[in-house]
């Protein structure tokens, strides 16, 4: 009787054990080849403010994304600096964020700066570190004391002119009009749509000539 408990027991701990590293292993291959600077992409959902988004600034077939941030992987962990509606400006947890998404029905899509340009990492880095628990910009339309995700990206890399701003356009390519969601959606805000305005969106940015797509997580 006692070696068949010691036999139940040991199996036990032969099975926690490979169920520990089944999930360490599912975790490095979400992680692995990731770099300090990275860039992560959220796809873009069909419908609601993410449709919105994307209808009016989708510019690559394969490119369809809604929100962006950048990857910090240092000694203390790896994490996302981002501009989300929860939260505002934060560092988020690198697991944190991939669940969210997760949780959404989205995915995660890696740029990566091309390597002429890795240099200008650190200096990004700082930067968003520096904008770190300013509110979220729900107005879109840009201003100092607020941000929107890719407006934060933007700065992040602004003085070494990675992205650029670019005439915001809220017209849907189907009709030629204004999109009827953004009518709405500034209507509500009493304020006119921004329309030829400067700003920037996520679909913007992965389009950008400095960058390259690296892999989905």
């Amino acid at each position: 009787m006692k070696l068949i408990l010691k036999n139940r027991s040991f199996l036990k701990l032969i099975s926690f054990f490979a169920i520990l590293l089944f999930v360490l292993s599912c975790k490095n291959s979400q992680t692995s080849g990731l770099k300090n600077g990275d860039l992560l992409f959220v796809t873009a959902k069909e419908s609601g403010l993410s449709g919105a988004i994307n209808n009016v600034t989708q510019k690559q077939k394969n490119a369809s994304f809604d929100h962006i941030g950048i990857l910090q992987k240092d000694k203390t962990g790896i994490f996302v600096l981002h501009a989300a509606p929860k939260g505002g400006s934060q560092k988020q947890n690198f697991d944190g964020f991939l669940k969210d998404q997760a949780n959404d029905g989205q995915k995660v899509v890696v740029y990566r700066l091309k390597p002429e340009f890795q240099k200008l990492i650190p200096d990004a880095i700082v930067k968003a570190n520096s904008m770190l628990g300013k509110p979220y910009n729900f107005n879109y339309i840009l201003d100092e004391n607020s941000y929107y995700c890719s407006d934060y990206i933007e700065r992040s890399f602004r003085e070494n002119h990675i992205f650029k701003l670019e005439p915001m356009t809220f017209i849907d390519p189907k009709t030629g009009k204004i999109n009827t969601f953004w009518e709405e959606f500034y209507a509500k805000k009493n304020l006119k749509v921004p329309e030829g305005e400067p700003g920037c969106n996520p679909n913007g940015l992965a389009a950008s000539d400095k960058i390259q797509r690296i892999k989905e997580l």
